[in-house]
């Protein structure tokens, strides 16, 4: 939780955390004014619950480490004991979580409000995500507890203005797919650049010209989805820290557009109070567009890359609200193998069961894995969820493949058993035939026979005449 530093540079120490601990503090006060009055009069338990939850989202979701998360909870405990006078169990009961979508999916106004249960967030997102695959495009996604508890995080950050995230996990955990169901249920529209080969800082500053007048002069909710992959050169980075410090990139218009710009605002900031003066309309147009402009950055942690970053552009950090996307729990990749593991045919529910338990117990076991190569070698090795979802693409392939081997074996001994019977059956008609035959062979011999007594009595009589 600590920063050890030389006695040089602990006044700017102090002075930073001092900013940073004011900006949460913001935060905390920005969603707690979310809330309805009405629904915490009389209910000081469901206030505390409240708070509590905004500290877990502006402080907790930033640490990763067990020790500082211990750290903080610690901390929680002391300052309840002096401002509550409720039990720990019945502040941080399950589940904590906040959000103010669920309101407006049922066509109420938004109203920050705490989720009663689980399955009615549930079936609310499953809702929105199956009216975003006919809208949109298809996204299989399943909702296990963890991402909808994301998917929240991540809808209280963009509900907010000037609301910009930060989500860390390693490729493959949903941060990209969350992201954009998150949109789509605060219909804003996803933005994305499109890196080629030739794709350089000009382009970038275009991409970005577009974002501004779709969010400062037409007043769209925008989201500007961005990948660390996307970051083909690190002075990206300088556009997208001004973006989220100042709002604006200097010299990002020429005179004339800025012209162009202020005049097609004029009206609707005249209509709010501003002054008609190219420094108040700039002011008007730049803070319409960090209302509605939202970053949502998507990086990994893995490598040096990410550290880098952050201490080369520091409102990466500092401007942002950092969600953290850990390994899937047990439950999670038992959800998810069943999930996939449903579209197969198995004998009995059973045996699926116990497959999707024994894939999550082989991904858990890799992890302790990882962990050991880590201690002995030093180096890392991650699996992440797309690893396991490749796992169960490979069982469901090599499972395809067996299966058309033996039905391939099955219908080549069917074939053989076909022909076997059919030349039985030849075989044995073959055989009445043979039988019939014999019947009337001998029938022909006694005949035979008799003629050829009658034969020789006349050749006798011949004889004898």
């Amino acid at each position: 939780m600590g920063l050890a530093m030389s006695p040089q540079f602990a006044p700017t120490a102090i002075k930073f955390h001092y900013q940073f601990n004011m900006r949460d503090v913001a935060k905390i006060t920005q969603n707690l004014m979310l809330a309805q009055p009405t629904s915490y009069k009389g209910n000081p338990l469901g206030l505390a619950r409240m708070w509590a939850h905004e500290c877990q989202r502006v402080w907790l979701d930033r640490l990763l480490f067990p020790e500082d998360i211990s750290a903080y909870m610690n901390f929680m405990r002391n300052g309840l004991k002096e401002l509550v006078e409720f039990k720990e169990e019945q502040i941080f009961e399950e589940p904590l979580i906040y959000t103010s979508f669920i309101a407006m999916c049922k066509g109420h106004e938004p109203s920050y409000k705490p989720v009663e249960e689980m399955d009615e967030l549930k079936q609310v997102l499953e809702a929105k995500l199956a009216e975003y695959n006919e809208s949109v495009s298809v996204m299989d996604l399943v909702l296990f507890n963890q991402a909808m508890e994301h998917i929240s995080r991540i809808a209280r950050i963009l509900f907010q203005p000037c609301g910009n995230g930060l989500l860390v996990g390693v490729g493959g955990s949903g941060k990209q797919s969350l992201s954009k169901l998150t949109a789509f249920i605060l219909g804003q529209d996803v933005f994305r650049i499109v890196v080629a080969s030739n794709y350089g800082l000009a382009d970038l500053k275009t991409d970005i010209q577009t974002l501004f007048m779709k969010t400062g002069v037409q007043g769209l909710e925008m989201l500007f989805l961005l990948t660390d992959s996307q970051i083909v050169d690190n002075k990206f980075l300088v556009y997208i820290n001004d973006i989220l410090s100042a709002g604006y990139i200097p010299e990002l218009f020429a005179p004339d557009e800025i012209d162009t710009i202020l005049g097609k605002i004029r009206g609707e900031a005249k209509s709010v109070g501003v002054l008609d003066a190219p420094e108040h309309l700039m002011t008007f147009f730049i803070n319409k567009v960090r209302k509605n402009l939202h970053m949502g950055l998507c990086f990994s942690p893995v490598g040096d890359a990410f550290r880098f970053r952050a201490r080369q552009f520091p409102a990466l950090i500092n401007c942002t609200s950092i969600d953290w996307f850990h390994a899937w729990p047990r439950d999670a990749l038992v959800g998810v193998a069943n999930r996939f593991l449903s579209k197969i045919e198995f004998p009995s529910d059973e045996i699926r069961e116990a497959i999707a338990n024994h894939m999550a117990n082989v991904h858990l076991s890799i992890d302790e894995a990882n962990n050991e190569f880590k201690a002995r070698e030093r180096r890392f090795n991650y699996t992440t969820p797309t690893s396991f979802l490749e796992l169960i693409s490979f069982y469901d392939k090599l499972l395809n493949e067996k299966q058309g081997a033996i039905i391939d074996d099955i219908a080549r001994l069917e074939r053989g058993l076909s022909t076997m019977t059919e030349t039985t059956n030849k075989v044995d008609i073959l055989k009445e035939k043979l039988v019939l035959t014999m019947e009337n062979v001998q029938v022909e011999e006694k005949n035979t026979d008799e003629l050829i007594i009658i034969v020789n009595q006349e050749a006798e009589a011949a004889a004898k005449e």
